[in-house]
């Protein structure tokens, strides 16, 4: 049975439809249950990230599996399905794969590279497993594009580009602040992952006077501080973090906005008149977009940056080379596929053939008993090996006709023409 893959991404949806549409971790087995239970679906992977929501699946057809999928997302936003069908994508098979692997490479992310979608990639498929929804057809699916995913981040740079995101956003910060740029200026950043941990390290490179780290989870904003000669807040103390402060960087990964209007109007009374510059690197967004209103603040965010940093001579050639090693391991994962498909066909026609060569060697063997023995291993590898010649070519036009849209039935009138009863697998 063919895949689909079904989903809706940053390229075209809004944060909300992304919202709305989103299978949280304490949803998933409901989730699961409800897509097992649809007709046309065999096996399910649910892929839900701030950046996309994806469902891939075994289907017993594209039309009747992208009509299922399509109830299946609506159900889930609790929404007519017209209200997500302008930002609505499909894939088909091969084109399911490349656009999974491009997906797990960081290719298909607003931050080029991004280096959690790898992981959330691998925890989808865990999830599927552990629901008894991902199976023979989907397993190999997602492995391919783990791998897929590591090939491009270890022969490419676009592993390379969250950092260059952060160095972007900062260089901006430089050049509206001006004079010494980040050098001496009090920062503060938001959040506590990998790219906080990158900002905090390029800010002391540049020479930031104070680094004060806010995190939801206080624990991890000390641990990076400790790292970094910084000084760590929970988020309840965000307005006192902030005051004072001439540069903010945000990087969480919250759902809604982290830091809003009235945090950073309270934290700059009486400092109105001093700058204040906030790079917003979140997906979705950190910063209340009434942020940008105040007097003396300028917002800039992924979309700002991400253009620029996709566009550089670096960016392209990555992203190029990139493109091609998801194309060899597009082109590997489908012959892999091919070959499992057509393998107990092809065995049971070389069975098939084999018994008909034992037994008219049994049926001759009383003409055959004067042959020596070395005779007789003669005869026996003659006789593969004509069994061999005449077989090679029926089962060398099967796969080659196995990827086109007549494939199953040129399997299926091979399997007829000699008696088999086995169809191609899956």
């Amino acid at each position: 049975m063919p895949v689909l893959a079904l989903g809706v991404s940053h390229r075209a949806a809004s944060v909300d439809l992304l919202e709305r549409l989103a299978v949280t971790a304490d949803a998933a087995p409901k989730s699961y249950r409800r897509l097992l239970d649809l007709e046309p679906v065999a096996e399910g992977v649910i892929l839900s990230t701030c950046n996309r929501v994806e469902v891939y699946a075994e289907v017993a057809s594209y039309h009747a599996g992208f009509l299922a999928l399509k109830r299946f997302m609506a159900e889930t936003g609790e929404m007519d399905p017209d209200e997500f069908a302008e930002p609505l994508y499909a894939h088909y098979e091969e084109q399911a794969a490349d656009h999974l692997f491009g997906v797990a490479a960081g290719m298909d992310s607003m931050v080029l590279g991004e280096p959690q979608i790898l992981s959330q990639v691998r925890a989808a498929v865990r999830t599927a497993q552990a629901e008894e929804a991902a199976g023979p057809v989907l397993e190999p699916l997602f492995r391919a594009a783990v791998r897929a995913g590591r090939r491009v981040r270890a022969e490419t740079a676009i592993g390379s580009a969250p950092e260059a995101m952060v160095v972007a956003g900062l260089d901006l910060a430089s050049l509206h602040l001006g004079g010494r740029g980040v050098d001496g200026r009090r920062t503060v950043v938001v959040g506590a992952g990998e790219m906080a941990a990158l900002a905090v390290r390029v800010l002391r490179q540049r020479g930031a006077a104070e680094v004060r780290i806010v995190n939801r989870t206080p624990e991890r904003a000390h641990a990076l501080a400790e790292r970094h000669g910084a000084e760590a807040h929970g988020l309840h103390a965000l307005d006192r973090a902030l005051a004072g402060a001439q540069l903010v960087v945000t990087c969480t990964g919250a759902a809604g906005f982290v830091v809003s209007a009235e945090d950073v109007a309270a934290a700059r009374s009486g400092h109105e008149e001093e700058p204040l510059f906030v790079v917003d690197l979140a997906v979705p967004r950190d910063v209340d977009p009434g942020v940008a209103a105040l007097p003396g603040v300028t917002v800039v965010n992924v979309d700002d940056l991400g253009a620029g940093i996709r566009s550089g001579r670096g960016a392209r050639a990555s992203i190029e080379t990139g493109a091609v090693v998801v194309a060899e391991e597009v082109a590997r994962y489908a012959a892999r596929r091919r070959a499992a498909r057509l393998a107990p066909l092809i065995t049971g026609l070389r069975e098939r053939a084999d018994g008909v060569r034992s037994d008219e060697l049994m049926r001759a063997a009383p003409r055959l008993a004067s042959l020596t023995p070395k005779e007789r291993e003669a005869v026996e590898a003659l006789t593969r090996s004509i069994v061999a010649k005449l077989l090679h070519e029926p089962i060398v036009r099967t796969k080659e006709r196995a990827d086109s849209s007549n494939g199953d039935l040129y399997a299926r009138v091979l399997a007829d023409l000699f008696g088999l009863d086995v169809t191609p697998g899956p």
